[in-house]
This record gives structure tokens, C-alpha cells and sequence, in this order.
């Protein structure tokens, strides 16, 4: 199993935000905006405060896919 943002990204796009966006208003860094676009582990911390700064749940902003699946979303 892998871990998407996918939806994340989607919800920042319904609010009409970017990641320089959220990486004001959640206050993580640079390094942690380039992990989750790249789909790579983050800390539950960080992801705690991107929560915390769209007033969302954990499950609002990640999903689990299956290696297969996620595998083809690597490649689009």
C-alpha cells in the first residue's frame, strides 16, 4: 500500500489555494510541501497542522492506494 495527496491537492484547489498557500498558512516547510508533492512519507505532525490550517481531517487530505494503483498514478 502507498500513500496518495491527492486529495489534498484537490482541496486546495476548490479553496482557490496553492502550496506556497499552504505552507504559509499551516507554517511547514519547504522541504515538507516538496515530500508530499513527490508522495513521500511526511511526519503525523505535519500533517496534523495542514489540518489544522484547512480545518479538515486527516482523512480529507490522504488516502491509501494499492501498489498496483499507485504505481500507474506515478506514471500520469
Amino acid at each position: 500500500m502507498r500513500i496518495s495527496y491527492n486529495p489534498l491537492w484537490k482541496m486546495l484547489i476548490d479553496k482557490g489555494m496553492n502550496k506556497k498557500d499552504l505552507r504559509e498558512k499551516s507554517g511547514i516547510s519547504t522541504a515538507s510541501i516538496a515530500k508530499l508533492g513527490k508522495g513521500e512519507n511526511i511526519t503525523t505532525d505535519v500533517l496534523l497542522r495542514i489540518c489544522e490550517a484547512l480545518d479538515c481531517n486527516i482523512n480529507d487530505i490522504m488516502e491509501t492506494l494499492p501498489d498496483e494503483l499507485a504505481e500507474s498514478e506515478e506514471t500520469k
